[in-house]
């Protein structure tokens, strides 16, 4: 949920997926033989949004395409390359010893009456992405450009949230093999709480932090209206209590800073009381504090017992501040940040879970709220891995580091030398150029010996109108060095392909 606002609606900034709580009423840089076989090889063209040049022979070289062992017939829409499709089978929330994986079981064990999910398919239906979320048919997360399509009517999941409406109606509907998924599916057997944990996939730049495929924690979890009558009365009990003399607790490590109000510009849904929206709004935040105070908690520990901090020097407590958001799945929606290590660390969008979502589902006797994030972001802080091609690393310099249930700093190996390559070229007349085609491209081809692509130089020229662009393309192998012969054959067939492909005359 909030994983396809996050994520489809901004691109550039921290992806987040959505965990719900509902109440009722990179692989190794390529080796030097691997390298060079990509270098030479003639893989079938990419289709991308700036396809129109190309015959409909090259935009799809089979009728079909094979998706963990299924075959999907191909349309126009089919635009997902071979180098995407190879990660689909990679399972890195799977190996034990995986910094993704650590995480994510920290995390699930924070959660211990939810159901569990991590094994969930990452071919969805274009509804399950799209409209059963309500995305607008003009939404731009819909664009080639965006995210791959298996063809017009599937694709590769872009966000968590696509699984959503799928679990949380699965008793309504009989599905019981969904729920038979879960990991846990005694801690919730009708699916009221859940967490999902997957790779997801968009189409993206290349640097450091992006990677097109990327995973995500999202999670439901539900209470009746009556439930929730309870736990009103309840508090009120206790807070009375409390101003008499009663017992009082106080959180010692998690300082918030919340100024913000539910009102015109943070707005409730008319199906939920002014109550209602109070209890859901304090039960979701005091969850997100301990779980981020747990997990932070651990990775302070982490820096102490390796010597990279003293005890005395270490981060005691971690202020917490709240900020007002807009998500088309949630209202009121908020977004979590927390002070670590001297900056404040985008953590997650949340909010109170849209009421149609859940009547949809067949529970519309349940409220609820929600909250996601995405895994590689907050596992690159504490595990201190700085670039994210080496979580698709099968370097056992790398993997060897780390171990099941524990958080470790990554202790880097030698950095080899970097090889940049400049490609300037004009667009086409009427194009219809899009940035991502482009970073398809170089990765289709050079794979993970690619660090980054960047737009050094657009112009105009005054006279013709024609657009120009120039793109710096940083090759550098995380495992071994690469020589710059090496390089201008990749660099070449690049160029090639650019020119075939795109429609692009280069410069």
């Amino acid at each position: 949920m909030l994983a396809a606002t996050l994520l489809l609606g901004l691109r550039n900034r921290p992806a987040h997926s959505l965990l719900i709580c509902t109440f009722n009423r990179g692989t190794q840089g390529l080796s030097r033989h691997a390298a060079r076989t990509c270098a030479v090889s003639a893989r079938a063209p990419l289709s991308t949004s700036c396809t129109r040049r190309q015959s409909e022979a090259s935009k799809i070289e089979s009728k079909t395409l094979d998706v963990l062992g299924t075959a999907y017939a191909t349309d126009d829409w089919t635009n997902t390359p071979p180098a995407i499709l190879a990660k689909t089978g990679r399972n890195l929330l799977h190996q034990p010893s995986h910094p993704l994986a650590i995480l994510k079981e920290l995390i699930f064990k924070e959660f211990p009456t939810f159901a569990h999910y991590d094994s969930l398919s990452p071919v969805v239906s274009t509804h399950q992405n799209f409209d059963s979320l309500g995305f607008a048919q003009d939404h731009p997360g819909r664009s080639k450009t965006d995210t791959y399509y298996v063809n017009q009517n599937t694709l590769l999941r872009t966000h968590t949230s696509a699984h959503q409406l799928q679990l949380l109606a699965a008793i309504s509907q009989g599905e019981h093999n969904v729920l038979m998924q879960a990991k846990n599916n005694f801690a919730a057997p009708r699916n009221e709480r859940f967490l999902v944990a997957a790779d997801v996939y968009r189409r993206d730049e290349i640097d450091a932090s992006h990677y097109p495929v990327f995973h995500q924690m999202e999670g439901v979890c539900t209470f009746s209206r009556e439930e929730v009558r309870d736990k009103i009365r309840q508090a009120t009990t206790a807070e009375r209590d409390s101003k008499t003399g009663g017992a009082c607790h106080s959180d010692q490590v998690a300082q918030m800073v919340d100024a913000t109000v539910v009102g015109e510009d943070n707005p409730m849904q008319s199906a939920h009381s002014a109550e209602e929206v109070a209890f859901l709004v304090k039960n979701m935040k005091q969850a997100m504090n301990d779980m981020v105070v747990q997990i932070l908690t651990k990775a302070v520990a982490a820096q102490q017992s390796s010597g990279e901090v003293s005890a005395s020097g270490s981060q005691a407590q971690f202020p917490v501040r709240w900020i007002d958001a807009y998500f088309p799945f949630t209202s009121p929606s908020w977004e979590m940040e927390v002070l670590f290590q001297g900056e404040w660390l985008e953590i997650c969008g949340c909010g109170v879970m849209k009421q149609e979502i859940l009547n949809q589902a067949g529970m519309p006797d349940r409220i609820g709220w929600a909250f996601g994030f995405g895994l590689e972001r907050l596992a690159m802080l504490l595990f201190g891995v700085h670039d994210i091609r080496l979580f698709w690393s099968s370097d056992s310099r790398f993997v060897g580091q780390f171990s099941p249930g524990r958080i470790n700093s990554f202790r880097p190996f030698s950095r080899h030398p970097s090889c940049a390559k400049d490609v300037s070229f004009w667009l086409p007349a009427e194009s219809t150029f899009h940035e991502n085609d482009i970073m398809d491209l170089v990765r289709e081809t050079a794979g993970d010996l690619v660090e980054g692509v960047k737009l050094i130089d657009s112009f105009t020229h005054p006279k013709t109108g024609k657009g120009s662009r120039c793109y710096r393309i940083n090759y550098c192998s995380m495992d071994r060095n690469v020589t710059n012969e090496e390089i201008n054959v990749v660099q070449e067939l690049v160029r090639k392909r650019m020119v075939e492909q795109l429609g692009v005359t280069l410069r």
